[in-house]
């Protein structure tokens, strides 16, 4: 077993961030077997000199790939040298997992510590009971912050905004402004604007840094700051939030109630991690897995997945309905039951194709009421140029492998079917978007329900009619 003194000679070689992990971004085996060994030896000494200089997002990823004992060991050995901004940057499951263990006391020593959006992040999860014991030991104006944040809606930006900002009134001049921002012992650590209100805390314009610097000190704030024209409601869903940034190429807006009085400002950093957020929960509703995460349990996981595979149980029974309308069809013209999965898959590729695009795009703003009829043209084309294509190739290999006959029949159900799965693949994320509901969650089986079905019917159909099958 490796000394303490080994290791704390051996903790010079993880000096620096980018030694701990390996050329493919992973952790390297070495480091989490070093720091495995000094939690196993309870070397607080070691674990501090390795974890000390780590980035907070380093840090959650060392997390993340501790066994669960060795997580909550780690915390406990590190105490109130553990930088709680790192449980930011885990899965919820493994934050929830490591707060969960930890006393109240502990966790309100230590958000204080943590910018106001961390520790937000931080209380969010917790049983509500839990929450109001850790605000009460907490100074009165944090604690007055905190709770503001906690009361918007989950998702929301006030969630997310950060309550630390600095705002001067419009009658001081920037050489009083500038005095205040270096005498404030109370300021964020970092900011990028400088934001104008009136005694009622109503936001009236803003200021950006440079423009401090660049301008005399007898100035009067209110002839230099320019009106603040993308304040975001702190009811205003993230995800919305995030594309004012997008669009507006913003570093840092002004957060506002429902009287335009200033209560917080979201930054991009925030902002970035929403679009990945957003992004991943798209990615997994298309895949009908909700917010599973990685470090979820066995059953947690299987309790996730199973209602969407129900429904496609139901979808799939329907499909089978269909091809037993043809069963007589099928015992006489044994190619068709090994043609017949080709017609189908094709379909379902070609509308998942297609859904995926719309759920983006819908997602992103960029499909609307204005676009729309263009786009489902541009797909219906897009469709039956494929079907065309793909006919063609199927068609010939069907016609040499089977018969001719079979070609043309597969040939002509390949263009229904993947024309249709254009059309399906844009109408179903519209339809359900138009009433409410989420494209991404509910598209996929709905879009492949309606490509196997017609795919099936399609080809059997006009096999059944081709030979005079009754």
């Amino acid at each position: 077993m490796q000394q303490p003194e080994d290791r704390a000679s051996a903790s010079h070689q993880h000096e620096g961030n980018a030694d701990i992990y390996d050329e493919d971004g992973v952790i390297r085996a070495s480091f989490l077997a070093h720091i495995g060994a000094a939690i196993a030896d309870r070397d607080v000494l070691a674990l501090k000199q390795d974890l000390a200089d780590l980035h907070q997002s380093e840090l959650g990823d060392v997390l993340e790939a501790l066994l669960p004992d060795q997580r909550r060991a780690l915390v406990n050995l590190l105490g109130e040298d553990f930088d709680f901004a790192a449980l930011t940057e885990v899965d919820d499951s493994i934050r929830q997992e490591i707060v969960d263990q930890l006393p109240n006391e502990q966790i309100a020593q230590a958000v204080q510590e943590l910018d106001s959006d961390d520790a937000v992040y931080i209380l969010e999860d917790l049983d509500e009971d839990d929450q109001e014991e850790i605000l009460s030991q907490l100074p009165f104006t944090e604690r007055i912050r905190l709770r503001r944040a906690l009361d918007y809606p989950e998702e929301t930006a006030g969630r997310r905004m950060q309550t630390e900002f600095v705002a001067v009134p419009p009658f001081w001049t920037v050489g009083q402004t500038i005095d205040y921002l270096r005498e404030d012992q109370n300021l964020p650590d970092r900011f990028a604007q400088i934001f104008v209100i009136d005694p009622t805390f109503r936001l009236l314009g803003a200021i950006d840094l440079d423009m401090i610097l660049r301008t005399k000190r007898a100035e009067k704030i209110e002839d230099i700051m320019h009106e603040t024209r993308h304040a975001i409601p702190a009811t205003m869903d993230q995800e919305e939030a995030a594309q004012e940034f997008e669009q507006y190429d913003l570093l840092s807006a002004a957060v506002v109630d429902e009287n335009d009085r200033l209560v917080g400002v979201l930054t991009i950093d925030d902002v970035v991690d929403v679009i990945q957020q957003e992004a991943e929960e798209d990615i997994m509703r298309l895949g009908g897995v909700g917010d599973e995460e990685l470090s979820d349990s066995v059953l947690a996981t299987s309790r996730s997945r199973v209602p969407w595979l129900l429904i496609n149980l139901l979808t799939a029974f329907l499909a089978a309905s269909v091809i037993g309308l043809f069963d007589a069809t099928i015992e006489q013209i044994v190619a068709l039951a090994v043609l017949m999965p080709i017609v189908a898959g094709m379909g379902g590729n070609a509308g998942s194709q297609t859904m995926t695009v719309t759920v983006r795009a819908l997602a992103t703003k960029d499909l609307d009421i204005y676009n729309a009829g263009r786009i489902i043209r541009r797909e219906m084309g897009v469709g039956f140029i494929n079907g065309i294509i793909f006919a063609l190739l199927v068609g010939t290999v069907a016609g040499l492998w089977f018969e001719v006959h079979i070609g043309f029949i597969i040939a002509a159900a390949m263009i229904i079917n993947l024309f249709v799965a254009a059309l399906a693949g844009i109408l179903i994320p519209l339809l359900l978007d138009r009433f409410g509901a989420d494209p991404a969650v509910a598209s996929a089986v709905f879009v492949t329900a309606v490509t196997d079905v017609v795919g099936f019917f399609a080809f059997l159909g006009l096999a059944a009619w081709w030979f005079g099958v009754r």
